[in-house]
């Protein structure tokens, strides 16, 4: 499990190992207790299912599966960049920040 777990749902990030390397997508839903994440477009697995009311011809359809968040780098939405996230506290709150431009994410 990697140790630092800096993503939320909507994020935009980019792989850094494994068969989908260099490849960016929006994050859609996270596993914080396994360290996992789910990224739209990456980690494409073709899956056979019945017929039913969300599959109504049923068949084989391609679905994303999870994968580890320390393959993960979030991109910096104002420079469109790889960066670290870091984490400080403004007034009452707890923010993430970019570290490269010291920007809150």
């Amino acid at each position: 499990m990697c140790p630092n777990f800096t993503f939320g749902g909507g994020d935009t990030v980019k792989v850094l190992s494994g068969e989908d390397k260099g490849k960016t997508g929006r994050v859609i839903r996270v596993f914080p207790k396994k360290g996992l994440a789910i990224v739209e477009g990456v980690a494409l697995v073709t899956k056979r299912v019945r017929k039913s009311q969300r599959y109504p011809q049923g068949g084989v359809v391609q679905v994303e599966r999870p994968i580890p968040v320390c393959k993960l780098q979030l991109i910096d939405p104002s420079t469109g960049k790889p960066t670290r996230v870091g984490r400080r506290k403004e007034g009452d709150k707890w923010v993430r920040y970019a570290k490269k431009s010291g920007k809150v994410v």
